[in-house]
This record gives structure tokens, C-alpha cells and sequence, in this order.
């Protein structure tokens, strides 16, 4: 089963890589761009039973190593 996990930094926090993507891209003439937040996305192709289990194996992945929960924040996605 396939589970999508979409890891972003925490609002609170600063992104100063977005904000060098948000720049770049006003300067290529994007002006209507106001913000750029990074992440990180993964794909994970896991052996489960239920929708449910793959669910909670992704959590369980993101809590452990995907996410630093000090820092970001991050969804799942089964399907």
C-alpha cells in the first residue's frame, strides 16, 4: 500500500530557502508569489493489511525519523 508523507517546517519557523525560492522566483517575473515554504515529501511502499495499519506505520516512521517534531510538522496519505 502506498503512503504519501509530507513533511514542512512549523509556521513559527523561520525558511530561509523558501524565502531565497520566493525571491528568485519575483525576479523572473512571478510577482503575484508572496511566500515559499520548504519541505520534504516521501513515498512509501508498505506491506499492510488495511488502510489503517499503513496509516499508523507511516505516523509511526514520520514521529521516528521523517520529522523532527521540534521543528516541522508532517500529513499522511494512504491510497
Amino acid at each position: 500500500m502506498k503512503a504519501k508523507v509530507y513533511v514542512t517546517l512549523k509556521p513559527s519557523i523561520l525558511d530561509p530557502q523558501g524565502k531565497t525560492v520566493a525571491g528568485a522566483l519575483q525576479m523572473l517575473g512571478y510577482d503575484a508569489v508572496r511566500d515559499v515554504r520548504q519541505g520534504k515529501y516521501f513515498e512509501l511502499d508498505i506491506d499492510a493489511a488495511t488502510e489503517r495499519q499503513a496509516r499508523s506505520l507511516a505516523r509511526e516512521m514520520a514521529d521516528r525519523l521523517l520529522a523532527n517534531p521540534v521543528i516541522e510538522s508532517y500529513r499522511v496519505e494512504v491510497g
